[in-house]
């Protein structure tokens, strides 16, 4: 039985990263290459709501599955994977709860993307937000990424 709790707690992992992996590779470039830059980024501020939650529940997942399926709790992997997945959690609520919302409301200070002039202040302000919402992205990314790596580990 604990094999299948084990294969859930993987099957959780790969929704995660191929989920960040698809939505920030693929879908987002797509539909930047197919609408012009305004229509684009209202499309995709439509999917972001569903992606940061999606982000949100499977984090949550896998840190309570991890914490359950783990043998030894003072196993180096296991620490390293607690810590990993702790630390997404804690970024995903961040975006979802409180960059996102901040992102939206300096969002609508600027009437057109393509229309306003790149160097003003509402410009600059989104610019920096996208900046750090994309590393954070990545840097989910990257966590998720090492806790398929360390996952077989979990299971000694």
């Amino acid at each position: 039985m604990k094999v299948s709790w084990f294969s859930l707690y993987d099957l959780v992992l790969a929704l995660w990263v191929g989920g960040i992996a698809c939505f920030t590779f693929v879908v987002t470039p797509v539909i930047f290459r197919s609408y012009e830059r305004d229509m684009a980024g209202e499309i995709v501020g439509k999917l972001f709501p569903g992606y940061f939650l999606y982000n949100v529940i499977l984090t949550a997942a896998a840190l309570v599955l991890c914490f359950l399926l783990a043998a030894d709790h003072s196993a180096r992997p296991y620490r390293l994977s607690l810590i990993l997945l702790s630390t997404a959690l804690i970024i995903s609520l961040f975006i979802t709860f409180k960059l996102y919302p901040e992102v939206v409301r300096v969002k609508q200070e600027v009437a057109s993307f393509e229309r306003t002039t790149p160097d003003s202040p509402a410009r600059n302000k989104f610019r920096r937000l996208h900046g750090v919402s994309a590393l954070l992205n990545l840097t989910l990314l990257a966590e998720g990424v090492t806790l398929l790596i360390v996952s077989p580990l979990l299971k000694k």
